[in-house]
């Protein structure tokens, strides 16, 4: 399947923005399951200062804000040809090694309210445990947009028993580590119905022996099939997040966010 994607961010400041610096993860990934045909950013307030590949094999673009400037438009779009693989995305590539994959982080570290998950998790095989960790997730944390917060942990998901993709991409990978996992954080792009998106898609990866890296979407309660692009892989949202940085100045700030996926 051929997508085609647009994804545009728009800062508006009520005062000038002195100094700004972002990092963008918003190209995709090239791989066995997926090939990037064309893809292009464009920035208007600002400027691209250098690209460069990050240890998870991630495509990050600098860019810097221009003084002064009261609004910033950063427009990322492009064709990607996907394969269905039934999420199987295959052996681990990069120079991060697999144990990495199981540290916890802040975000992901396993605590009672995992554990307690992780006595309903039944499975002869390994895929078989993470398929049924999949559902078991999906269950302990309802979809609900606009009542966690973007530095949520695991944990905090779990108590609340709500929350967004990002959630649960964060507790399946803190679950799916406390089980011997290496586990990792994916940030995309998914294809549904010709919707328009204020905010890119999550998921989450384990590492299977003999099959290697697997996709699980917590959130559709899935695997990821030919509508998902993968953009950005990390320990937790915090390395896979579309756009990190730091400014001086630009108080007052509005942020839209737009995206559309469909089929070329």
């Amino acid at each position: 399947m051929r997508l085609k994607i647009r994804h545009s961010t728009r800062y508006a400041f009520d005062d000038p923005v002195i100094y700004g610096l972002q990092q963008l993860r918003k190209t995709p990934k090239n791989g066995p399951e997926q090939r990037v045909i064309a893809w292009k950013t464009i920035v208007e307030g600002g400027r691209k200062e250098l690209s460069f590949e990050d240890h998870h094999r991630n495509t990050v673009e600098l860019i810097s804000f221009e003084r002064d400037v009261t609004e910033l438009v950063v427009r990322s779009e492009g064709e990607v040809e996907v394969l269905d693989t039934s999420g199987v995305i295959g052996p681990h590539r990069g120079p991060s090694p697999l144990w990495l994959f199981r540290q916890p982080t802040a975000r992901t570290r396993a605590g009672p309210g995992c554990r307690a998950l992780l006595r309903e998790v039944k499975g002869e095989s390994d895929l078989d445990r993470l398929h049924a960790l999949l559902r078991v997730v999906h269950g302990a944390v309802g979809y609900e947009i606009g009542v966690s917060r973007p530095d949520w942990t695991a944990e905090e998901a779990l108590a609340a028993g709500k929350g967004v993709c990002q959630d649960h991409a964060h507790v399946f990978v803190a679950c799916a580590r406390e089980m011997g996992f290496p586990a990792r954080y994916v940030s995309g792009y998914l294809m549904t119905d010709g919707v328009q998106y204020e905010a890119s898609h999550a998921w989450a990866e384990a590492h299977v022996e003999g099959l290697g890296w697997v996709g699980f979407d917590v959130s559709n309660e899935m695997s990821p099939d030919g509508r998902y692009v993968r953009v950005a892989t990390g320990l937790d949202y915090a390395e896979a997040a579309p756009v990190t940085g730091s400014r001086m100045g630009g108080s007052g700030e509005a942020l839209s966010v737009e995206i559309e996926v469909a089929q070329q």
